[in-house]
């Protein structure tokens, strides 16, 4: 429950420096919705299985980010400097 208080806490500072947010948080949390504009909500789940229900939206949002900006998201820049280097 600690880092849930910090991370409100974190957030309350980014929107007091009208920063903007997109939060992830479990269905049913209405602090969160209370401080930010947009809010994806993933199943309740056990608190080890949570941060597999985070990642699968976090990569979804970074794709249509990428596909928005232009940026080829089939060939990635810098991707065989980082295969091949040991």
């Amino acid at each position: 429950m600690l880092k849930y208080e910090k991370t409100l806490s974190n957030i309350q500072e980014v929107t007091a420096r009208s920063g903007r947010v997109i939060a992830i948080a479990i269905e049913g949390d209405t602090q969160i919705s209370q401080l930010v504009e947009h809010v994806i909500h993933i199943p309740q789940s056990h608190e080890l299985l949570l941060p597999i229900l985070e990642v699968v939206p976090l990569q979804l949002l970074a794709y249509h980010i990428a596909v928005r900006r232009g940026c080829d998201v089939d060939q990635p820049r810098n991707l065989a400097k980082s295969v091949t280097v040991e």
